[in-house]
């Protein structure tokens, strides 16, 4: 495979963790320098280690993955965007502020739970790269660099976009409402719904 085709198909696996980091900036009050690095280790870590995993794995287990893969990261997404919507509803239920959730989509389970569930379809990737004869280490480096840089970037971004008068107090609903479409969008390409 060529750098230039790596590259892409690294930007494009990567819109599901930019999609996903725009909406956890969204959502928390104050973007700091260690949740830039959380975010970006763990999505980068994540689109790197799946291909491995899937080239690894091979083609013999791939009809498998592929009947449930889908279904693992609908629910990862659906469950902690439900968690941030009924947060949020309930927050502007109160009268009180959403912008800051009860926890923090950048630590702890919720950020495991977000990079694995947006990192699936690079499982799929590293089957590809065992179907093909590929070697999938320095594709998946590349993979994990560009993941990274992207999901600083929509960290940053979602906090930009927190700040608009028109989202604020809102920006809770909308990161679980993007978290629930991300997932039902994955079930929609998969042919479920």
């Amino acid at each position: 495979m060529s750098f230039f085709t790596v590259f892409l198909l690294a930007v494009a696996l990567s819109m599901d963790a930019f999609a996903v980091a725009l909406a956890s900036g969204c959502a928390i009050r104050e973007v700091r320098l260690r949740q830039y690095v959380r975010v970006s280790v763990a999505f980068g870590f994540f689109q790197f280690f799946m291909p491995v995993l899937g080239w690894f794995l091979g083609q013999s287990v791939h009809h498998f993955i592929e009947a449930w893969d889908h279904w693992l990261a609908f629910v990862l997404l659906a469950w902690i965007g439900g968690n941030m919507l009924r947060s949020g509803i309930g927050g502007l239920r109160q009268g009180e502020p959403v912008s800051c959730p009860q926890s923090d989509p950048t630590a702890g389970w919720n950020l495991l739970l977000l990079a694995v569930a947006t990192s699936i379809d690079a499982l799929a990737v590293g089957l590809t790269f065992a179907m093909t004869n590929t070697n999938a280490f320095l594709p998946s480096c590349l993979i994990g660099v560009v993941c990274a840089a992207i999901s600083a970037c929509g960290l940053f971004l979602g906090k930009k976009l927190s700040s608009l008068p028109m989202l604020n107090g809102w920006a809770e609903v909308l990161g679980g409402v993007v978290l629930l479409g991300i997932g039902l969008n994955i079930l929609h390409e998969s042919g479920v719904i």
